[in-house]
Order: C-alpha cells, then sequence, then structure tokens
C-alpha cells in the first residue's frame, strides 16, 4: 500500500460480487464509500477479470505498439474517438494543477462500443457513437472486444456497489450504463528524458472526467496521486488488481462526496510503461445531477445538471487536437 503524509492507497476486496454472501456485499460498500469519500483511489483486487484476460490484453497492447508508425498511422485516430492517438496529440494546457509546458509524453491505441451503422445510437446522433478501426492483428479486435465486455459488467457491478454507498437506488444508476460510452485505452509511454524540461510528463497532473476509471498497469510503474495538501503518493503496481478512481461526472452526481483526485504519470523507469485505463461512462442522453440521497440541509446541491455527451464534447474537444477545430487551444486529457 502507497503512502504519504497520513495518506494511503486502499485496498478494496470485490469477492462479493461474485457471491451471494451479503455480510460481505455490505463490507464492499462500506469500504467503497469510504476509500472515495477520503482518497479517491483504491486498488481493487478480486474482481472477477481473469489474470489470463488481463496479460492477454497487454501481450496485444505490445503487439500494436510494436508496429511501424506508418502501420498505426493507417488508423490514426477519428472523429469517433478509436483507432492510434500518437504522441504529442494530447495537452493538459488547461490544468491548474502544473506548469505544462509540453504535449503528454505518451501514445495510444483506443477501442470503443461497436455501433452498427443502423444502430440506435448512430441513427440518433449519439457523441462518440460509432464503429472501431483495427490494426492487422491476427486476433487483436478478439481480445480488445472480449476484455472491454469483461470490463462493462465490472463497471456496471461498481457502479451498484457506488450508488448502495451513496444510499441510492442502484436500478437507475446502473441504468444510465445500458448503452455506456466505455474506452480501453492501450497506452505507451516512452522513458522520461533525463534533462526532461520543466512542465513535461508522460501525463500532465489531471483530473479524470467520467465516471470511474479502472486501470490495469504494467511494472514499470509511474503513476502518482495527489494528497490534500499537495504531496504525490506513489502508486506503485500490484500483479491482478486495478486501480480504480473516481471522476468529475460521479463526483458531481455524488454532490461532491466522492471525490475526483488529481493523478499524474511520470515514467522514470528507464523503460516503456505500458497502461490500460478503462473510462466508463453514461450512455450519451443521460443527465448528471446531484442524487437525492447526496442532497440535505447540510449538503445543499452543489452542481447544476449536466448532459452528459455534452459534458464529454466539451473535453474531447479541449484535450485532444483530433477532436477540436484547428484554431482552436489545447486543454485536458485523461490518460
Amino acid at each position: 500500500m502507497s503512502e504519504a503524509a497520513g495518506v494511503s492507497i486502499p485496498i478494496i476486496d470485490a469477492s462479493a460480487l461474485s457471491n451471494d454472501d451479503v455480510a460481505e456485499r455490505h463490507e464492499l460498500v462500506a469500504a467503497f464509500g469510504d476509500a472515495y469519500r477520503s482518497v479517491g483511489f483504491s486498488y481493487l483486487v478480486n474482481h472477477g477479470v481473469s489474470t489470463d484476460l488481463i496479460d492477454a490484453v497487454f501481450e496485444a497492447s505490445r503487439a500494436f505498439h510494436a508496429l511501424s508508425i506508418d502501420e498505426k498511422m493507417r488508423i490514426e485516430l477519428s472523429e469517433a474517438n478509436r483507432g492510434f492517438l500518437p504522441i504529442n496529440a494530447s495537452t493538459d494546457t488547461n490544468t491548474t494543477l502544473a506548469e505544462v509546458t509540453a504535449p503528454n509524453q505518451s501514445e495510444s491505441f483506443i477501442a470503443m462500443c461497436e455501433h452498427d451503422h443502423d444502430s440506435i445510437e448512430i441513427r440518433r446522433g449519439d457523441y462518440l457513437a460509432g464503429q472501431n478501426q483495427w490494426p492487422e492483428l491476427p486476433g487483436f479486435a478478439d481480445v480488445v472486444m472480449t476484455y472491454h465486455a469483461a470490463m462493462c459488467d465490472l463497471g456496471r457491478q461498481m457502479m451498484g456497489i457506488a450508488a448502495e454507498a451513496l444510499g441510492a437506488d442502484p436500478s437507475p444508476i446502473v441504468g444510465a450504463f445500458d448503452s455506456p460510452i466505455a474506452t480501453v485505452r492501450m497506452l505507451r509511454y516512452p522513458p522520461h528524458p533525463t534533462e526532461a524540461p520543466a512542465g513535461m510528463f508522460g501525463s500532465a497532473p489531471h483530473r479524470d472526467y467520467g465516471c470511474l476509471t479502472f486501470l490495469a498497469q504494467d511494472d514499470a510503474a509511474g503513476l502518482s496521486v495527489a494528497t490534500p495538501d499537495g504531496e504525490w503518493i506513489d502508486v506503485a503496481p500490484m500483479p491482478g488488481a486495478f486501480v480504480v478512481n473516481v471522476g468529475d461526472l460521479l463526483h458531481r452526481w455524488s454532490n461532491g462526496q466522492f471525490i475526483s483526485t488529481p493523478h499524474r504519470v511520470i515514467n522514470t523507469s528507464g523503460r516503456p510503461r505500458y497502461s490500460i485505463p478503462f473510462f466508463f461512462d453514461p450512455h450519451d442522453a443521460a443527465v448528471i445531477a446531484p442524487l437525492p440521497s447526496c442532497v440535505s440541509a447540510e449538503q445543499p446541491i452543489a452542481f447544476e445538471p449536466v448532459h452528459v455527451g455534452a459534458h464529454l464534447r466539451a473535453e474531447y474537444e479541449a484535450g485532444f487536437q483530433h477532436h477540436r477545430a484547428p484554431e482552436a487551444p489545447g486543454g485536458p486529457s485523461q490518460a
């Protein structure tokens, strides 16, 4: 467990997701509430996603990143946010958490939900609805989408736990993820330059802007999270565990109870770092407003309702050059 200034990253045992033990579920709900009201991050263990599948998706990521730049650029990121995002293509210049002088030093392959041309998501014009772009790697798409499906299942289960921790009915909250905006991002961070200028990061300090992020990371380390007093805690890799954090949408949904914690990546390992975040957000048409169970005389409504599609569009257009007009300035990005 990583620790600094009396703040540590808790470990949450999710065994209750796969059994009917009522007491264990109550313990899971309580642990989730404690972790995200105090730190905003946790290690999630015994989550039900097989180690073999996690290993397979890392192997797929390394195979993709071993392709030539020409091969990767054939599937450069589309308007629907699918494909290859080259290095220097996202910049956290709008962050108030650090002085950022360079784009994020990472490259990634991004896959999301598959929407057929006649799907309801395409017909109604949902933001980021579309089809994935795939490299010419045998079995790659199958592994990625198997992982995507497993993570969507885990995401829905954990959103039910989050709802219970907030004293809310899980059904409508989990229902907002029936057709989620769910993203697998296969990241590669090059080694941080030994003489890097100040303000250069693998991923600059930022808060995620969605609901839940599930991060699988290799053993290269580099992730750290901010404490309330401004120190940084290293989040050491833990085999088989996901590092899970709350984003801004769930912070709003909880009326500020759950913390969206700043985090960053600086890869000082001397070798490439691979990580695979899974971003789990509600469907395009969902409206996020503070839950009634989170509002009281002592804790009045702190946030106006926000439309998920509009919220994500604003963040993507700010953070990724592929999503904004040529004259628009840079902005924050999730990594």
